[in-house]
């Protein structure tokens, strides 16, 4: 058989969020424009959304976010980007020769379109969106481009793309792992498993079966339905907010907690419109106000360790807390490069079924004898 046969049939993309290509100004303030001129993330008017991020959030946002990003910046660069990179290359030699894996980036580099174009002319592309959980404004704006981007190809090829993995069990487990350290090394108060919120506008447009809100207060923001995110069902199965809570009741039984352990909490509110409740930084003074000293924190809307970890989570939340009488937020690292989180990738992988077959002979299969 010649060499051209031996080629793999499937590529295998992973896309993650995206980080800009270093902390100065410049090159923050181009990032939060392209990722906030998006329209699933901004999910605004056109010119409404051009007129806020070019003339507002970005040119006043990115000198702030700059000194943040110089913070969690490392030698290696941007602790998304580079751990994005490990488990590129780890999921590469578990997969071994009959896949080739890429990595692109929804917003900056490596490029998302540069990615599908290594990948263009292969039989079948397997697209795997980093967001355990999925949402409009994450996993929904990848497959956005990814449709966008090859739809332009004269041949497009099988495109396969995983929904979410929140319920998958390695990643369960590897979650349960990281946290069993500290909770075996001392004690704690309370559990708080926080998720990146998003507004609640964004899970009424999805809620295509009126199951997860109704209008209920007087400002006309969204309270939850009771028990609406008690349990997955057909009505709320691509809900965000179910899935966050399907999530932490699954960490929370592999932890070994009670229901009144943990709570369930969303972060990251930009904006004056009503996000999903409860909010972490209230809920944080709350539990101090109320007398408990030592929390830890999961954040299992991330796969790496980023600005909404390390430094809101680990430093910001920590100085909320410590000044509402707290002493002190413990976080549990995110997935980063574990084996195990590697492990999960490449059950993805295979789930969506084996390469697909080169014809044995060459020319028959031109000819269709």
């Amino acid at each position: 058989m010649s060499k051209q046969f031996q080629t793999p049939h499937t590529g295998v993309l992973l896309v993650n969020l995206g980080t800009p290509d270093s902390p100065s100004v410049a090159d923050v303030r181009k990032y939060l424009r392209e990722f906030l001129m998006d329209k699933r993330v901004v999910d605004v008017p056109w010119l409404l959304r051009f007129i806020l991020v070019n003339g507002i959030i970005a040119p006043f946002r990115a000198p702030k976010s700059a000194k943040v990003y110089k913070e969690v910046w490392e030698e290696r660069g941007s602790p998304l980007k580079f751990y994005s990179e490990d488990i590129t290359e780890m999921l590469q030699q578990n997969l071994g020769e009959e896949y080739v894996v890429k990595l692109g980036m929804r917003y900056q580099n490596p490029s998302l379109k540069a990615a599908l174009e290594d990948l263009k002319s292969f039989k079948r592309i397997i697209v795997i969106p980093l967001f355990p959980q999925y949402a409009s404004a994450t996993s929904g704006s990848v497959m956005d481009k990814v449709m966008e981007i090859t739809m332009q190809w004269q041949i497009i090829p099988e495109v396969q793309m995983v929904h979410n993995f929140y319920q998958h069990p390695l990643f369960i487990q590897t979650f349960a792992t990281l946290g069993k350290k500290y909770l075996e090394q001392g004690s704690y108060d309370h559990v708080l498993f926080s998720y990146h919120g998003l507004p609640e506008r964004q899970i009424r447009k999805g809620d295509d079966t009126n199951t997860c809100l109704v209008a209920a207060r007087k400002d006309k923001s969204l309270a939850a339905k009771p028990n609406c995110c008690a349990h997955i069902h057909p009505g709320n199965k691509s809900c965000y907010r179910a899935q966050c809570f399907a999530t932490s009741r699954m960490l929370a039984e592999a932890l070994g907690l009670k229901e009144e352990d943990y709570t369930v909490c969303f972060q990251s509110r930009l904006g004056n419109d009503p996000w999903i409740q409860p909010y972490t930084e209230g809920l944080i003074k709350k539990m101090a106000h109320e007398g408990k000293k030592k929390l830890l924190a999961f954040s299992p809307a991330f796969v790496a360790d980023c600005l909404e970890t390390t430094i809101e989570i680990g430093d910001e939340y920590n100085e909320v807390f410590e000044e509402a009488g707290g002493e002190h937020i413990q976080l549990v690292e995110s997935l980063n490069n574990h084996p195990d989180w590697v492990r999960l990738l490449e059950d993805l992988v295979r789930q969506m079924g084996t390469p697909l077959p080169e014809p044995e002979n060459k020319v028959e299969a031109l000819s269709g004898n």
